[in-house]
């Protein structure tokens, strides 16, 4: 390696018009008609959408964390986005709403174009020639997946660009004298770039993973090195925690202490976080309310374990079953959350002019909704969703003036190990007393899980009455308390203080289990074993005879996996022959190539393999951080087979001009994709290189003079059948939902 910073300040003229001219060109390849198409394009349509919450301050969920997000948010903010446009739907149009797609695509294009430059920069860290690193950088600029993703509002290209900082910084710091300024500085930009990298999301940890095994390995030949006393070993190890731990964790917060300060309304994505969490936004703080719980008490009753809903009930009949009205659970704030308690024993008696009588521990009680005057209420017959043996209908039956009869009747059983201790062990008492609803006749428990009720309830959560509920989804407690006789100095309550570090944690906790719950299958979804080889794609967007459809460069992915497989043999040999007692080892290019190919082959790996250990849904886009240092690592290779086989600059320069052509023939072959240009069906067939590839030809016409035309043939594949229109105007919208099919994710990756 080189014993100096490839800072751009530094580099001779040769290399700063080199760095210079790419750049110049990666402006126009990556942002050539980036306001093309002018539609929502697919998962803009929720990171668009989550701008638009950041703007509003409406609190979301997200498996991803905040940083390109907040960007991707200001980019819009300072281009004069009110945060109004919904980003609902696939093809919904920019231009009439007046959205400044173009200024929050910028953004993520931004970004992928100084991943160029840091290619190169990367490359001469790693003591590869200006020709091979121009390759490299070259190479990643003609790369079709890269150059689609990074045009659109999407996550990926803050992801690549904040890794190749990483890499970048990480070369450099290996380079310099140890304690030199220089030194500092390069272990500093690591950190901060590791923290970024998984501040987007988190693959990042994957970066994290690969320059601590790089980490532990140069300290261990640091320990072995006897030049180094073990003061200087002590304050090697020290900077390197600093840096590369204390650095990210705290950049890490920060983002998420960001995104706490933008987000301070309630908003769709409060229902997965907790009661407490949910007290500390704009309308959901709830004032303090009686702490004791009494006989005639108007109380809203809160499940504990699926993010808090309320027990509910409104004027409305299941269709089966009881066909009696629907209890349900519901996770915002209503009238209809209201219920009366009553003594089971004493129904007739107007308990709110008594003076309080408060619940214990074995009380049996009825729920009277006060809305609808009918009672909670559970039978044997079986739920309308969950046709369990084991499950019970729970309803709300009868009218004014019904006594009710005993299948009303649930005893309180308060829970000691989840109630505050104290009083709320012994007493029902407003948040603090953790208690079940025990059905005194069937002896089921009151019980929620996440299942969702079918349009006809409104897609509220269900409720029944559980034989063998488990206990955390049969556990409930009162967050609202009134009574009128309850005495003015009556002792209140109510959540908790929510610091940061809790809800960090907490979101951390609901982030993790909400991605682990992405199975689904989807339509465009790829396993990574298919990735390396380029087996499929993602259709993005189809409307008016283009298309977008997030392909690689077939050329760039097969000559970086031959590359990954060529050191891969390369290891297993020379480790045979060291056994056997051969000195490859001894030999300067080798250990050139084993470090530097290797540490990107390493790289590659911890960015790839990990994948296979996930059930969820995965995509093609999540191989780019790994094709990144595979692309890294073939160049290298390619530096050194130069340097120590051709040799002969003519050969040299002629081989290397003859690579990177043809990756920009095929770039510009598939580049109809990433743009949304007009292409016509035999193009379109004839750049099918593998019989996998499944973006559909039939959207094109068969002439390119038809896009002259206002009223021509549509030709679109809808679920594996060719529809023909008599005109664009008929076609756009429908047609990209169709064609893309479940083109959305519930939530797309790590």
């Amino acid at each position: 390696m080189a014993s100096t910073s490839t800072k751009f300040s530094t580099l001779p003229a040769k290399d700063k018009a080199a760095i210079l001219s790419i750049t110049g060109l990666a402006v126009l390849v990556r942002l050539y008609k980036i306001w093309q198409p002018s539609s929502v394009v697919f998962d803009e349509v929720h990171f668009g959408g989550f701008a638009s919450k950041y703007i509003k301050g409406r609190y979301f969920m997200d498996v991803h964390p905040p940083l390109a997000k907040l960007l991707i948010t200001l980019a819009g903010y300072l281009a004069g986005y009110d945060g109004d446009f919904d980003f609902k739907d696939i093809g919904k149009d920019y231009i009439e709403a007046g959205v400044p797609y173009v200024a929050m695509r910028l953004l993520p294009a931004t970004l992928g174009v100084l991943v160029i430059p840091l290619s190169f920069l990367t490359l001469k860290a790693y003591g590869c020639t200006s020709l091979t690193s121009s390759l490299g950088a070259l190479l990643v600029l003609f790369e079709n997946a890269l150059t689609t993703q990074s045009r659109f509002i999407l996550l990926d290209s803050p992801l690549v660009f904040f890794t190749a900082l990483t890499a970048y910084a990480w070369a450099n710091f290996q380079n310099q004298p140890a304690f030199r300024s220089s030194w500092y500085w390069y272990l500093f930009l690591t950190g901060l770039s590791l923290g970024a990298t998984v501040s987007v999301k988190w693959v990042g940890l994957f970066t994290i993973a690969w320059v601590g095994v790089t980490t532990v390995t140069g300290l261990w030949h640091l320990l072995g090195d006897l030049s180094v006393s073990p003061k200087q070993y002590v304050k090697h190890f020290f900077w390197r925690a600093v840096f590369l731990i204390g650095v990210p964790v705290i950049f890490y917060m920060l983002m998420f202490g960001i995104h706490f300060i933008c987000l301070v309304n309630p908003g769709d994505g409060d229902g997965f976080m907790s009661s407490e969490f949910q007290a500390t936004l704009n309308n959901k703080k709830m004032v303090d309310t009686p702490a004791d719980v009494a006989f005639g008490s108007h109380i809203t009753i809160r499940h504990l374990n699926t993010q808090g809903g309320y027990l509910h009930s409104h004027d409305h009949l299941y269709p089966t079953g009881s066909k009696q009205q629907q209890i349900t659970l519901y996770p915002h704030k209503d009238d209809n959350n209201l219920w009366l308690v009553e003594n089971a024993t004493e129904v007739d008696v107007d308990m709110r002019a008594l003076p309080p009588v408060y619940l214990r521990d074995g009380d049996v009680i009825r729920l009277q909704h006060v809305s609808t005057n009918r009672r909670l209420h559970s039978h044997d017959l079986r739920p309308p969703v969950t046709e369990a043996d084991w499950q019970n209908e729970v309803s709300a039956y009868g009218y004014k003036g019904f006594a009710g009869d005993a299948n009303d009747n649930f005893r309180i059983e308060i829970l000691e190990s989840k109630s505050k201790p104290g009083k709320a062990q012994e007493y029902v008492r407003a948040i603090e007393t953790k208690f079940r609803l025990v059905h005194t006749i069937t002896g089921c428990v009151l019980f929620s899980h996440k299942v969702k009720l079918p349009s006809w309830a409104y897609e509220q959560q269900e409720v029944t009455c559980a034989k063998q509920g488990t206990l955390p989804n049969s556990i409930w407690y009162i967050e609202y308390n009134e009574h009128p006789t309850l005495p003015a100095d009556a002792e209140k309550v109510n959540y908790p203080k929510v610091g940061f570090f809790k809800k960090f944690a907490e979101l951390q906790s609901v982030m993790w289990e909400t991605n682990a719950g992405l199975i689904a299958s989807h339509t465009w979804d790829s396993r990574p074993e298919a990735w390396p080889y380029l087996r499929r794609g993602i259709n993005f967007w189809v409307r008016d005879h283009k298309q977008v459809y997030l392909i690689g460069n077939i050329f760039i992915w097969w000559l970086s996996t031959a590359g990954l497989v060529i050191y891969a043999l390369f290891k297993i040999v020379t480790i045979l022959r060291w056994q056997r007692g051969y000195k490859d080892y001894s030999l300067p290019s080798v250990q050139a190539f084993d470090s530097t190919v290797g540490t990107n082959f390493v790289a590659w790996a911890l960015h790839y393999f990990p994948f296979y250990l996930m059930k969820r849904q995965l995509f093609l886009h999540h191989y780019l951080p790994a094709l990144y240092f595979a692309i890294l690592g073939v160049v290298i290779a390619w530096d050194l087979f130069c340097k120590k086989v051709l040799r002969h600059r003519a050969i040299i320069t002629a081989a290397t001009i003859g690579i990177l052509a043809i990756a920009v023939y095929t770039f510009v072959m598939l580049s109809p994709l990433a743009y949304a240009e007009p292409w016509t069906k035999y193009q379109c067939e004839n750049a099918k290189l593998m019989k996998h590839w499944d973006f559909d030809c039939n959207v094109f016409p068969t002439d390119l003079s038809k896009y002259d035309s206002s009223h021509i043939a549509n030709v679109s594949s809808v679920d594996g059948s060719v529809v023909e229109a008599s005109s664009t105007a008929t076609s756009s919208f429908q047609s990209a939902k169709d064609t893309i099919g479940e083109a959305l994710p519930p939530r797309d990756e790590l």
